[in-house]
C-alpha cells in the first residue's frame, strides 16, 4: 500500500511538471509568434506628389484652401482611384523674385510633377519682364537640376494692359516662349473664362471665387490629365 501510494504520488509530480513545462512552451510559442515580424508580399508604395508652386491664385486667396483650384485637383484625383497626393505650395502676393528664394526649402522632397504658377505679380507691379523671365527660368532649371525625372508645366498668364501694350503683348508671349524654349507642358492661360468676369471673381477683380476655382481646375486638368494617367 505505502508503495502504492509512493508511486501514485511520484507520477503526480511528473504530470504536474510536465503540464507546467506544456503551459510554459505555448506561452513562449505565442510570444516568438508575436515579435516575429510578418514578411509582406507587396511594400506599401508612397504616393506620387504634384507640388503647386505658385501665388495666390494657387493659395486660394480670400476663400477656404479647399475651394481652390489645387484641392480641387486633388479630389478628381482620388475619384478616379489615381495615387497621387497634392501639395500646395502657393504663397499670397508671391513675385517669381521670391519664388526662386524659397524653391530650394520647397525642393526638399520627391515632386513627380511641378506646376509653376508665378509671374502675375511682376506683371501687376511692371517688374522688367527680363527680370521676369530669368527668375522662371532659373526656377525650372533648379527643378531639373533637382530631379531630371520631373515634370514641369508651367501656367500660361495674362495682365490688363495697365503698364501699356507692348509691356502687355510681351507678358502674354513670354510663357508660351519659356514653354516651347525647355519643352515643358504649357497651361495656354490659367484664367481662362474666369478673368474679367465679375461674377466668377472676387470685389477685388482679380481672384476667382469658388465657382472660379473650379474653372481653373478645369483648365489646369486639362493639360495634367494625360500626365498623370501616364506616369
Amino acid at each position: 500500500m505505502y508503495k502504492l501510494l509512493k508511486f501514485s504520488y511520484f507520477f503526480l509530480v511528473l504530470l504536474l511538471i510536465g503540464c507546467g513545462e506544456s503551459k510554459k512552451q505555448r506561452q513562449t510559442d505565442t510570444t516568438t509568434e508575436s515579435i516575429v515580424p510578418e514578411n509582406k508580399e507587396e511594400k506599401e508604395t508612397e504616393s506620387k506628389v504634384i507640388l503647386f508652386f505658385g501665388n495666390s491664385l494657387t493659395a486660394a486667396y480670400g476663400l477656404e484652401t479647399e475651394d481652390g483650384f489645387p484641392h480641387r485637383i486633388q479630389l478628381r484625383l482620388d475619384s478616379l482611384g489615381l495615387d497621387y497626393k497634392v501639395i500646395n505650395s502657393g504663397l499670397s502676393g508671391e513675385t517669381t523674385s521670391g519664388g526662386l528664394n524659397r524653391l530650394d526649402w520647397v525642393l526638399n522632397q520627391k515632386i513627380d510633377i511641378f506646376v509653376l504658377e508665378l509671374g502675375a505679380n511682376d506683371g501687376l507691379r511692371g517688374i522688367p519682364l527680363s527680370e521676369t523671365k530669368e527668375n522662371l527660368q532659373k526656377i525650372i532649371d533648379r527643378v531639373r537640376e533637382k530631379n531630371s525625372e520631373t515634370t514641369i508645366l508651367l501656367a500660361g498668364m495674362q495682365i490688363p494692359p495697365n503698364m501699356g501694350q507692348d509691356y502687355t503683348t510681351e507678358f502674354k508671349t513670354m510663357f508660351p516662349d519659356l514653354a516651347k524654349k525647355n519643352d515643358v507642358l504649357l497651361i495656354p492661360f490659367l484664367l481662362e473664362n474666369v478673368a474679367g468676369i465679375p461674377e466668377l471673381n472676387l470685389e477685388d477683380g482679380i481672384h476667382p471665387t469658388a465657382e472660379g476655382q473650379k474653372i481653373v481646375a478645369n483648365n489646369v486638368w486639362k493639360v495634367l490629365e494625360p500626365v498623370v494617367s501616364s506616369k
